[in-house]
């Protein structure tokens, strides 16, 4: 039996009964209901809509972003600090899956000061985030659209959002095959993600054009996550930014891991970064001429870390 249609306006994008939309390539028919690796079906599956202030001041401003988080993930990282809703399971809390309700929410924000849409974790709901922009714009809201993913992005569907996506701010998570296979269940993270990227600069350039209050408009941040025990990936990850895509373009090291329960008892992952470590990437950085972007203090381990049970889940920061 088909899904039914009644709470999402628009009939169900026609892609998603043949689903392709991220290089899992899964050719599911999620218009019959959960499907695919990643679990999920044609509505649109928002587990959170929230105000926001996170890593990247340019990408928030004063204000904040809106950002709508979508429920189960395209990769199923192990050391994930959004657990409680990428994961793949039945049981994670989805809390919208009307458009009117999304848009609804959304324009609540907006309407409150907000300039920015941040759509994270999308890869594998793109036609969806389509629909939601379409209802934004037609309502008269035109938001700064942010593409926040994990950097596991088909270049088909990027190529699609050419003049839709403002800012794209992907993850680049991995240069060795090995962890991305081990820790995000994607033994071809690589190849993809440095096409993905080489797309989105296509795109975007090194210009991070923002407005009169400092907020990005326009543009690529390359964000990164460094990870404890494995510093040399982080390394590579820097050189493939500098030497494939620019020395211009501009970065965010992150340095905010947190051990969650599940690598708790991991002879890397189990622990926070320590400073030799992220020194060393950060001294990559700088050798590498990487001079635009974001570095944190290594004391930021936890201070991002939401929790979705809340109305609220970054509140406490």
């Amino acid at each position: 039996m088909k899904l039914t249609d009644a709470y999402f306006p628009y009939s169900f994008p026609a892609e998603l009964a043949d689903c392709a939309c991220c290089p899992r390539n899964c050719h599911a028919d999620r218009t019959a209901g959960p499907g695919g690796y990643c679990k999920s079906d044609a509505f649109p599956g928002v587990s959170s809509i929230c105000l926001h202030r996170g890593e990247e001041p340019v990408v928030g401003g004063e204000t904040g972003i809106c950002n709508v988080f979508f429920g189960r993930c395209n990769l199923q990282c192990v050391y994930c600090q959004n657990c409680q809703i990428s994961s793949r399971s039945e049981s994670i809390h989805i809390e919208y899956q009307s458009l009117g309700s999304i848009v609804s929410a959304i324009s609540g924000l907006l309407d409150g000061g907000c300039k920015a849409v941040g759509f994270v974790s999308p890869s594998h709901m793109v036609p969806q985030m389509l629909a939601i922009i379409k209802a934004l714009n037609d309502s008269g809201r035109k938001p700064v659209i942010v593409y926040n993913s994990n950097g596991f992005d088909s270049v088909e569907t990027l190529k699609s959002l050419e003049g839709i996506v403002d800012v794209y701010l992907p993850d680049l998570k991995y240069m060795e095959a090995r962890l991305s296979d081990d820790y995000s269940d994607a033994a071809y993270y690589v190849p993809v993600a440095r096409k993905a990227l080489k797309e989105m600069f296509r795109q975007k350039g090194t210009a991070l054009i923002t407005d009169d209050a400092g907020q990005a408009l326009s543009g690529l941040i390359v964000r990164h996550l460094v990870l404890p025990g494995y510093i040399d990936n982080s390394i590579q990850v820097l050189r493939f930014i500098a030497e494939e895509l620019s020395p211009g373009v501009h970065v965010s090291l992150m340095s905010q891991y947190t051990p969650m329960p599940a690598v708790a008892h991991h002879p890397h992952l189990g622990r926070a970064l320590n400073e030799s470590e992220y020194k060393r990437v950060v001294d990559e950085m700088e050798s590498l001429g990487l001079y635009k972007g974001w570095i944190q203090e290594l004391d930021s381990s936890g201070s991002y870390l939401p929790d979705f049970c809340m109305d609220h889940p970054f509140e406490r920061y």
